[in-house]
């Protein structure tokens, strides 16, 4: 598979001069879901935010399908073909499902067709069409975040914790989900604090601590790996004995 997203000595941070993110690097492949984990503070929601345009890039560079896109502006996103979901604030809960979808699909010529492939990919959300997105469930309300970002039809979705605040089983069921849209041709890179499921759903794991790379590999390995398993699934901190 090739690469649709890559990041390349990535250094990044809120504070000029203060990197929270030193040389990162990343490699997204097409078609897969990709996850990254470590400790609280490490850096993960950065990293998307940085890639985003939400995040100063102080060096390095975010390559999508072989254009440099470091430092875009967040409304340059979608026709880059990258979409972002955030852990929060991604839906407008005052406005119906139905309005909350006209506002993303408004600028695309064949939005009524558009609005039929979500539905039908999203059957919950036909059910509801009318109901205000601040009345929908946790896991409903993550699914309408999910079908907005689609509307654009992106090649690479970033994800930020799309199980945060959600029950053990709806989180399972959200993580599932976001499983299955790799299968539409949509390379997803998500961050996720529910390390085992989202390792289970995942092709691909990168494990950041204190801004920095610290592991990568295939999904499967990282989860049965002892040591890793003793660090990130277990408690135990990095550099303890």
């Amino acid at each position: 598979m090739s690469a649709v997203l890559q990041i390349e000595g990535l250094e990044a941070g809120y504070v000029r001069d203060l990197p929270i993110l030193r040389q990162v690097n990343l490699t997204l492949k097409q078609g897969s879901l990709t996850t990254i984990i470590g400790p609280n503070g490490a850096g993960k929601s950065t990293l998307i935010k940085a890639i985003a345009g939400i995040v100063p890039i102080s060096a390095g560079r975010v390559v999508l399908n072989g254009r440099d896109i470091t430092g875009i502006r967040p409304d340059e996103m979608a026709p880059l073909g990258l979409a972002y979901v955030p852990q929060t604030d991604n839906i407008f809960r005052t406005l119906t499902i139905a309005q909350n979808l006209a506002l993303v699909l408004r600028r695309l010529p064949d939005r009524a067709a558009r609005l039929r492939e979500l539905l039908d990919t999203f059957p919950p959300l036909a059910e509801k069409l009318d109901d205000r997105a601040g009345a929908l469930s946790g896991g409903q309300r993550q699914m309408l975040a999910v079908a907005m970002a689609l509307a654009t039809r992106p090649t690479v979705m970033l994800m930020d914790e799309p199980s945060a605040g959600l029950s053990p089983k709806i989180a399972a069921e959200v993580l599932d989900l976001t499983r299955s849209l790799t299968a539409t041709g949509v390379s997803i890179l998500l961050v996720e604090q529910n390390v085992k499921q989202a390792l289970r759903v995942a092709d691909h794991c990168y494990i950041l601590a204190e801004g920095r790379n610290r592991l990568d590999g295939p999904a499967d390995q990282i989860l049965s790996d002892p040591e890793v398993a003793a660090i990130y699934l277990g408690g135990r901190r990095v550099g303890a004995a």
